[in-house]
């Protein structure tokens, strides 16, 4: 317990930078939509938050090592309040993907601190519970954003400056603790290819999850908008979508640590299929249809990322598994630059519903991938613990390493 008091500037960081990161894409659809941008301009907004995470996950183990954490973090903080409060002075779609860059950068920066420091301090008796504790506070916080949409005004200035102020607050914690400075880890290489020798079913599988989970984040908005939700209700609609993701985790890992992995992840697909079918054919069943569809899509989808990289874990040496998470965050990264601007591009010629048509059609094609990569390699003999897996940093894998070393 006196550890993990220890970490509540940490913890207490992380709620209010994800209150801040969490908030700024559906406002930002939902201002886009009241601006009259389009849907392709929306889409391009949620695109550019993840090709400055992407940056900001390669560029952040450098400069901490620079300038250590506590400057590195302030430096990212201010470049994403900066990026919020700079919407409502220039209007306009490109201007606005500029400044989601930002925020991105700031995400990616700010995670690949907290989990460097996390990472130094925390012992081997100590990690089950601290990462358990991270994961909750940083699910709390994303939960929080979604519903805080029901009261951010879109399109108005004051509703970016709470969320600049809630990014400037996550300052605040990490900058004036006691708590010593650790020292600054090495960069993880980047080695993309690592995942595919690994296993390219994993790779696939993180790419897919990031084509489910990018384009409902960042495009939700805009389907709900057009199937005749308030936007105190896209907010409980985003919102419900987080908390089927989260709840699902727990059966999923007992599943995937008992079961052959590569027949979860292909059931868990065929599951989103049907959810993405659910969801389109939901909004004639009211407003409760549509939450428990949003509900359902997120139990399905969401946990794909963490099978799938528990699979790629089970052909790894204890040495590989920090280069091989960054690695499959990596292939994450790129879906989810490519989701949104897709999904936006089909949604504004097809219609609403051709978001979730993407979605399916992407697990379809993982579903045929798994049974033809079944065929090729017998699954692995060593069994990795099924570890929920945040998609934050490229870092990450450091502090999950000793839990996939487990037996």
């Amino acid at each position: 317990m006196r550890l993990l008091i220890s970490f509540a500037a940490l913890f207490l960081s992380v709620l209010l930078l994800q209150m801040s990161s969490g908030g700024v894409g559906p406002l930002d659809a939902l201002s886009g939509i009241q601006l009259s941008f389009s849907t392709t301009e929306i889409g391009l907004l949620g695109s550019s938050h993840f090709f400055g995470f992407f940056i900001g996950c390669w560029w952040a183990p450098r400069l901490m090592g620079s300038v250590g954490h506590s400057r590195a973090f302030a430096a990212f903080t201010a470049a994403g309040a900066i990026g919020l409060l700079s919407h409502m002075l220039v209007i306009n779609p490109y201007a606005w993907a500029v400044m989601r860059v930002m925020s991105g950068l700031c995400v990616a920066g700010c995670y690949t601190v907290i989990e460097a420091w996390l990472q130094a301090k925390v012992t081997n008796e100590s990690r089950g519970r601290t990462m358990g504790v991270y994961r909750v506070v940083d699910m709390s916080g994303s939960l929080i954003a979604q519903l805080m949409i029901g009261v951010l005004s879109p399109a108005s200035y004051v509703s970016y400056n709470i969320l600049a102020m809630l990014c400037c607050a996550a300052l605040l914690p990490l900058t004036l603790t006691t708590a010593r400075q650790p020292e600054t880890p090495n960069a993880p290489r980047l080695r993309p290819m690592l995942a595919v020798q690994m296993s390219p079913l994993a790779a696939a599988g993180v790419v897919v999850a990031a084509l489910s989970s990018a384009s409902f984040r960042m495009i939700g908005p805009v389907y709900g908008q057009e199937v005749g939700l308030s936007a105190g209700q896209i907010g409980w609609f985003l919102a419900t979508f987080v908390l089927g993701g989260a709840l699902a985790q727990y059966p999923m890992g007992w599943l995937a640590d008992r079961f052959d992995r590569r027949w979860v992840l292909i059931w868990l697909s065929v599951a989103a299929i049907v959810s993405s079918a659910l969801t389109m054919g939901a909004p004639g069943f009211g407003q409760t249809g549509v939450m428990v569809s949003a509900f359902v899509f997120g139990a399905t989808t969401f946990p794909i990322y963490s099978v799938a990289a528990a699979h790629a874990h089970d052909f790894a040496k204890s040495e590989e598994r920090i280069e091989l998470s960054a690695a499959l965050m990596f292939f994450f990264a790129l879906g989810a630059i490519a989701a949104p601007s897709v999904a936006s591009l089909l949604i504004g010629l097809y219609g609403p519903h051709a978001m979730f048509t993407m979605i399916a059609a992407g697990h379809v094609g993982l579903v045929v991938f798994g049974l033809t990569r079944m065929r090729v390699r017998p699954t692995s003999g060593t069994r990795t613990p099924y570890v929920y897996m945040p998609r934050t940093s490229f870092t990450v894998g450091r502090l999950f390493r000793r839990q996939r070393d487990r037996k």
